[in-house]
């Protein structure tokens, strides 16, 4: 099936139309080219900020954010692209690789808490992005989204335990406490309900079809 069709025949999701834009693609392809320039010099380039961040175990899995959702989409044939949740899907992982990058997580503390509840408003974001391609069902919706965020950070900091307990990719940067775990999820968890709020709000709303306003 090529479209996403609604019972509605007066009016579509909003996320539908900010897809079809061309700001939404244009920051959707922005998001992408610059976290593959960023994995390309962490993974070239000898710095010292990245020492013991295991980049070479985070490659995969970054980059593989950037392309799932293209290939789903092809494979799919969406029309259109679902450009907003593809871009805000990958736009966390650019946030955490530049912050490493750039070593902000090494100059400034407060940046690992402030990533923690910005990535995870982003990644409700995103998955609300994807829901409302396919439903315009908002009953519970908010909730959907803050379980999709709880479960995130919780095999996030699984994820962050295990790299760092075996060493892989020389993750002796990752200094991990009970303390530090404990406010992760918390601080993950309150920006996954904020951003299921905003999803809500701002992509699950319906659009009068034909109307050209900015929603």
């Amino acid at each position: 099936m090529n479209e996403t069709y609604f019972p509605d025949l007066h009016n579509e999701m909003a996320v539908l139309r900010l897809d079809a834009t061309v700001r939404a693609r244009r920051a959707n392809i922005v998001v992408k080219a610059a976290l593959f320039v960023s994995f390309a010099i962490a993974l070239t380039v000898d710095l010292g900020t990245l020492d013991g961040k295991a980049m070479e175990v985070r490659a995969p899995l970054f980059l593989a954010s950037a392309v799932i959702v293209p290939l789903l989409g092809w494979r799919r044939r969406w029309r259109p692209h679902a450009h907003v949740g593809d871009a805000l899907l990958a736009s966390p992982f650019l946030l955490d690789t530049l912050g490493n990058l750039l070593g902000f997580y090494d100059e400034y503390p407060q940046t690992d808490d402030v990533l923690h509840g910005l990535n995870w408003i982003l990644l409700a974001l995103a998955f609300h992005a994807f829901r409302f391609r396919n439903t315009g069902h908002t009953k519970d919706a908010v909730f959907l989204g803050y379980g999709f965020g709880a479960i995130a950070i919780i095999w996030w900091e699984a994820m962050e335990w295990a790299v760092s307990e075996d060493g892989w990719g020389g993750a002796g940067g990752l200094t991990l406490t009970y303390e530090d775990t404990i406010g992760d999820l918390i601080l993950s968890s309150t920006g996954g309900l904020i951003g299921s709020l905003l999803g809500v709000w701002w992509l699950g709303r319906k659009v009068p079809l034909g109307k050209n306003d900015a929603v």
